[in-house]
C-alpha cells in the first residue's frame, strides 16, 4: 500500500474542507491523513457541550460522518470526475461519555484498488468506512458505520 505524500495530504485536507463548510463550523482539525486511514479532532470546545457537558451526539455524528467522507476524498479523489461520492447510510454507536477532545479515526473496510475496479467496470460500488471514536487519551467512546457509494457520473 502506497502512502501519501505531504503535498497529496494537504490537498485532501484543503479540498474537504472546503467541500464541507460544516466541517469547518466545527473546527474539526485534522491529525493523520494516508489513502486508508484518517485521524480528525473535534475540539473540546462549551459549544460541543450536551447537558452532561460532553460533546453533544450531533457533533460527534459529524466528526465521524466527516472522517469517513475524507477518507474518501483521499481515496478516490481522481476519480471526481467519473463518480460522485455518496453517503448511502450510517450508524453510530454511543458507549461512553467522551470528555475532552474527540478523536476519530475511519478506515476503508475494502482495498481501494477493488473498489475503484468495481466502478471502472460499470458497476457502482458500495463499501464501509468503519470509523472509531474515542479521547486523545485512548479511551473508545463509540464507533460508527458509513456506507458510501460512487455514483457514476452518466455523460
Amino acid at each position: 500500500m502506497a502512502t501519501m505524500n505531504e503535498e497529496a495530504a494537504e490537498v485532501v485536507k484543503s479540498g474537504f474542507l472546503a467541500a464541507v463548510p460544516f466541517a469547518r463550523t466545527l473546527g474539526v482539525e485534522f491529525l493523520e491523513v494516508d489513502y486508508d486511514r484518517i485521524a480528525m479532532r473535534l475540539p473540546d470546545t462549551e459549544i460541543h457541550h450536551n447537558h452532561v457537558g460532553g460533546p453533544h451526539a450531533g457533533a460527534m455524528f459529524t466528526l465521524g460522518e466527516s472522517a469517513s467522507g475524507a477518507i474518501i476524498t483521499g481515496a478516490f479523489g481522481h476519480l471526481l470526475d467519473r463518480a460522485v461520492p455518496l453517503a448511502v447510510k450510517a450508524e453510530i454507536h454511543y458507549r461512553k461519555l467522551a470528555m475532552g477532545d474527540v478523536i476519530a479515526e475511519a478506515r476503508l473496510n475494502r482495498p481501494r484498488e477493488e473498489i475503484e475496479a468495481e466502478l471502472e467496470s460499470g458497476g457502482r460500488p458500495e463499501f464501509a468506512v468503519e470509523v472509531g471514536l474515542g479521547t486523545a487519551d485512548g479511551t473508545a467512546t463509540g464507533a460508527m458505520t458509513v456506507t458510501w457509494t460512487l455514483k457514476p457520473i452518466r455523460r
